[in-house]
């Protein structure tokens, strides 16, 4: 077995955390995965991976030499990809982070039209509000509506989307609309209980932003519980407007305080730092960026 390939067994292990997982993964068996592991450590003189029966974990030494090594492996990768003409058709499986309502309504449209355009191509969808791990979870991309931090991915900013204050007409009846973002704090606010900082909603004042905590007698754990009890009547919301845009055309909210908005959230796709990026990542970015139009919403 090549040393290259021992390696790759090794960052296979870490990223999947069983001999067993990293051996499907690489359609190797078991035994030649759990045999290029014990040469790579041997070559090396030091433990890298904890085993169990159940679940392998990165030694200390094995955590700082995966860092060093997972890039490299890509790296010589992508060089035998591109000496052999192999990158420029998409194949294999992409595997996609996206928020958890992001990606229903906006990547799957463009995933069925990737793949009906790249038949070779399987798509896995991972959806999850917690920010991913590419390493923990094996990912080949993420879509992320945030503000980014420095890190070691590439990205694309894809556009930006607003977030709006809103309640139905039957509430704004009863209690007045607030006229600005302090007058919240005497009104029936409704907030997702499971957000950290749910009763903190962000606005510009005076050109800076600002946080206002908000209250009220209702709260829920989900977004769906949180919109229906504003249609009825129940509070005041806060929510990216494209989760309740078609509430919006139904006449079934109205929007107040669109003046002092906040900034717009940035959506970015990201994917590993890498010269050259596998034909599947560059193909769903070019066509994501194409067809994703999220300016206004």
């Amino acid at each position: 077995m090549s040393r290259l390939a021992d390696i790759e067994a090794f960052v296979a292990v870490i990223e999947r955390g069983s001999l067993t997982d990293a051996a499907h993964h690489l359609g190797r068996s078991l035994q030649a995965v759990s045999r290029s592991l014990a040469s790579l450590e041997s070559d090396v003189g030091v433990q890298l991976v904890h085993r169990t029966t159940r679940q392998c974990s990165a030694s200390e030494a094995g955590q700082d030499f995966y860092r060093r090594v997972k890039p490299a492996v890509a790296e010589i990768r992508e060089a035998e990809l591109e000496a052999s003409n192999r990158r420029s058709e998409p194949s294999g499986v992409l595997r996609i982070g996206a928020p958890v309502q992001f990606g229903p309504k906006f990547l799957v449209p463009v995933i069925a039209e990737y793949m009906r355009a790249y038949p070779g191509v399987e798509v896995d969808l991972q959806l999850s509000d917690a920010l991913t791990d590419f390493s923990a979870e094996g990912l080949d991309l993420v879509v992320r509506i945030s503000e980014l931090p420095d890190s070691g991915l590439q990205g694309k900013r894809l556009g930006t989307l607003r977030r709006v204050v809103f309640a139905a007409p039957s509430y704004f009846e009863k209690h007045g609309r607030p006229a600005h973002p302090s007058d919240l704090r005497q009104h029936s606010c409704i907030v997702r209980a499971v957000e950290p900082r749910s009763g903190q909603w962000s606005f510009l004042i005076d050109g800076k932003p600002r946080m206002v905590t908000v209250n009220g007698p209702f709260r829920a754990n989900t977004t769906a519980a949180v919109y229906s009890a504003i249609i009825h009547g129940l509070g005041i919301g806060y929510s990216p407007l494209w989760q309740v845009r078609h509430l919006l055309d139904a006449g079934k909210v109205e929007l107040v305080l669109e003046e002092f908005e906040p900034k717009p959230v940035p959506v970015h796709v990201l994917w590993q730092e890498n010269r050259f990026p596998p034909a599947k990542v560059r193909a769903f970015v070019d066509l994501l960026s194409a067809r994703l139009k999220l300016t206004g919403l």
